[in-house]
């Protein structure tokens, strides 16, 4: 218990200082992630929390105090595997499929294979890699990941500690330190983000760690509580996935469609959006908890269940990607002040023939403009001057005239 505690203190400060200190590296290495269009959030917080949870642990194992035993042992490499796979991603923008195979292929190491069977094996695999790309995805704003990364790590620990399984219970209470650690420099606005580092790894250890606490047990209960212990990751997913499939966009394309970004749209502040996303999470968790320890029937699970799928079904409905484009042409032409219709390079129906894109070049067989025009004309679209014009030596252009009819309404 005391070591626990002490544990986790260390594991607070050090991910805390790890984070500040790797910061300036990262910018200067050029290992950032845009989050808006002119802020860049350096991926230093993912390296911090793998090498503040491997440090931890191992040292508890070394000094005698809180052995790992062999499952934990092989559960760290597996999840440092995954978190190097996760910074090549950072580096160089690795291919998905790859995150995929390399996720699923640690996975395929950690499984209980002698307590869950072959069949029920090989499901955890796929249920494990996908949690751990779900809560890579969860990186999508600020502060995010990390709230409910430390949420699920602690329900997790709690289930660790209901079966007596103590190491798991240390290293899982180590990560939620880590994240906790994290989260002083990655809350709203950050100054560090997790990347593909550290949300691979937290999401992989969490899942795996959860799979092994349940093996051998009820099968269909422990779906339900795993399903729980994640069912925010699990709803962001299931939304991002069947958005791009309404919207017709390939799924490995990024977009601002997430759970954060769907609540900003709803008027909450980033901030609220983070706490908004924790408290579901904890909700999630709480009846996951309680539903493994038996103090609420796996009947409670379907109310999580069903919240998720209210929330997908609502946040559907709020507007993310904007028109389609049209083919050969823009979004739709916007509209100038006094409420007209912009000139005719937004390819709007109906526009004045002679005003172009003045990019776009003249058109073929075109003389030059006059220099009081302010684009180019073609030639028929030059107007004589009348003997009635005030000017003297040319008369007003219909570019001209069309121009400041559009200008002022």
């Amino acid at each position: 218990m005391l070591y626990g505690i002490a544990a986790a203190t260390t594991a607070l400060l050090l991910a805390a200082l790890l984070a500040a200190l790797l910061r300036v590296p990262a910018l200067r290495l050029g290992l950032v992630e845009r989050r808006q269009r002119q802020r860049r959030v350096p991926l230093s917080g993912g390296l911090a929390v793998v090498v503040t949870t491997c440090l931890v642990a191992v040292a508890g194992d070394r000094w005698g105090i809180a052995p790992l035993g062999g499952d934990i042992g092989v559960l760290l490499v597996a999840g440092g595997a995954v978190a190097g796979l996760g910074l090549v991603a950072d580096v160089w923008r690795l291919r998905a499929r790859f995150l995929v195979l390399g996720t699923a292929v640690a996975a395929a190491f950690v499984v209980p294979y002698g307590d869950t069977g072959a069949v029920a094996g090989t499901v955890a695999v796929g249920w494990i890699t996908c949690v751990a790309l779900a809560f890579r995805s969860l990186d999508h704003a600020d502060g995010v990941a990390g709230t409910v990364g430390v949420v699920t790590a602690f329900g997790a620990a709690a289930c660790a500690a209901v079966e007596v399984m103590d190491g798991f219970a240390v290293l899982l209470s180590v990560l939620a330190a880590a994240l906790t650690g994290f989260l002083m420099h990655n809350w709203p606005p950050a100054r560090v983000a997790l990347g593909a580092c550290g949300s691979l790894f937290a999401g992989f250890l969490l899942a795996a760690a959860a799979v092994t606490v349940r093996a051998g047990q009820d099968a269909a209960e422990g779906v339900g509580v795993l399903f729980a212990l994640t069912a925010v990751a699990v709803a962001d997913a299931v939304l991002v996935a069947v958005a791009r499939r309404l919207a017709g966009r390939p799924l490995p394309r990024g977009g601002p469609d997430h759970l954060a970004h769907r609540l900003r749209r709803l008027g909450l502040t980033p901030q609220g959006a983070t706490v908004a996303i924790g408290v579901a999470a904890f909700c999630g968790v709480l009846v996951g908890t309680l539903a493994h320890t038996g103090w609420m029937g796996a009947q409670a699970v379907w109310w999580v269940a069903g919240g998720v799928l209210a929330v997908v079904l609502a946040l559907l409905r709020v507007s993310v990607y904007g028109p389609p484009r049209a083919r050969g042409g823009g979004y739709g032409p916007p509209r100038a002040r006094g409420g007209a219709r912009a000139d005719s390079r937004y390819g709007a129906p109906g526009a004045r023939a002679g005003r172009r894109d003045p990019r776009s070049g003249p058109r073929p067989g075109a003389r030059p403009a006059p220099v009081y025009g302010p684009r180019r004309q073609s030639e028929s679209d030059v107007r004589a001057p009348d003997s009635g014009d005030r000017r003297a030596g040319g008369g007003e252009s219909s570019q001209v005239s069309d121009f400041l009819r559009v200008r002022n309404g």
